[in-house]
């Protein structure tokens, strides 16, 4: 009876290893064949979606979210207040806006049938309270839409540095901002301490990595740069499973090699075992010139004569400040041009001497003398008239 069973047991056996070895075998094959199918999604694939159907039953337990909001949103989230409690309605989910407190709260009903539609709801709120504007804020309903808050307050110690970068991020005019929108499909928000993303996971990624690069000093061109190239290289199908290391630009910081030195160099003595010698005390210093043996008379006169003489040297150097305002500058000597007689030409001294004639005879503002005498006559003939 035993070979029997033991025969069939055998054949068991055996036959289990046959098929074990040919699953093992069409395990490689597949490993081999679909690797490369299955990293990659297809083109236009979409998860379906979370309906009624996948939970009839709903929740259990009410679950809410609130979150504040700054002073300055209170008159805009008036406004859109009513289209967000309408999107919000489509997953049964209740939006309360609370201004005396200035919170917004979200809570689940009994209707609501997606677990997930309070998260949403959660984030959607958070965004408007950082300034998004409602028609992007919306988008995070959607099934392939998040959102990333990064805080960017912590990462500068320096206000006025944080202030350089943060304006740095957002680039001339905004131009860097829309270039990093365009290239991850993200729509970028940079609000006082925060930067807010919204879009797709694979460009929060992205933005997320850029945002902090520039808070590290790194400026976003780089960042940009390489996300150029990456997106070009992911049309390429044969480089899809290849390294792209090789195309992307490898950027060096450029660290200073010479360090400032100071002006005034200290030289490091020489080190020695021995302590410095202690300092002479004032009494050393009396019993090595004598002071300390002398009466307190002898030691008042010679303080005293001490003082005199320094009193008279002041006295001395004011006396000099004092008199050096009575001491007259040097003057400059005036050069004159002495004219040299031409000694060619010959002096006529006639000529000179009938000059000095004519300059004794004359007097200032007086007539000539043959003026003199015709007045003179005129006046006796008047006289002689009259009377």
């Amino acid at each position: 009876m035993a070979s029997p069973i033991g025969t069939g047991s055998m054949s068991a056996v055996l036959a289990g290893k046959k098929t074990k070895k040919k699953k093992n075998q069409g395990n490689a094959n597949m490993g081999a064949v679909d690797e490369s199918e299955l990293l990659t999604v297809p083109d236009g694939w979409k998860e379906a979606p979370f309906t009624k159907d996948d939970n009839p039953r709903g929740f259990l337990e009410e679950s809410s979210f609130a979150t504040l909001f700054p002073k300055y949103r209170e008159a805009y989230l008036k406004e859109c207040w009513p289209l967000v409690q309408k999107a919000l309605a489509d997953s049964y989910v209740k939006a309360t806006l609370d201004l005396i407190e200035g919170s917004m709260t979200v809570t689940t009903t009994k209707k609501t049938f997606d677990p997930y539609a309070i998260i949403r709801a959660r984030d959607l709120v958070k965004l408007l309270a950082r300034s998004v504007p409602f028609e992007q804020a919306v988008r995070i309903l959607q099934d392939d839409v998040a959102c990333d808050i990064i805080k960017v307050g912590t990462l500068v110690r320096n206000r006025e540095r944080f202030v350089k970068r943060r304006h740095r991020l957002i680039g001339p005019k905004g131009s860097t901002l829309k270039a990093l929108e365009l290239l991850t499909n993200c729509y970028v928000m940079v609000q006082g301490n925060t930067v807010c993303a919204l879009g797709p996971y694979s460009g929060l990624k992205e933005v997320r990595k850029v945002v902090l690069d520039t808070m590290k000093n790194i400026h976003p061109i780089y960042n940009i740069k390489t996300l150029m190239i990456k997106r070009e290289l992911s049309k390429d199908p044969e480089l899809r499973m290849q390294s792209w290391e090789r195309f992307l630009p490898k950027f060096r910081h450029k660290n200073l090699t010479k360090r400032k030195e100071p002006k005034k160099k200290m030289e490091k003595k020489a080190y020695t075992p021995f302590p410095p010698p202690q300092p002479e005390s004032q009494v050393d210093k009396e019993l090595a010139t004598g002071e300390f043996f002398l009466r307190e008379r002898e030691k008042k006169r010679k303080k005293m004569a001490e003082i005199k003489v320094r009193q008279a040297e002041a006295l001395t150097k004011k006396q000099e400040e004092r008199n050096k305002a009575f001491i007259p500058p040097k003057e400059k000597r005036m050069m004159t041009k002495v004219q040299k007689a031409p000694t060619e030409a010959k002096i006529d001294i006639e000529a000179l001497k009938e000059k000095v004639k004519k300059a004794k005879n004359k007097k200032l503002g007086a007539p000539p003398p043959a003026a003199m005498g015709q007045t003179v006559t005129d006046g006796r003939r008047k006289k002689k008239l009259r009377g």
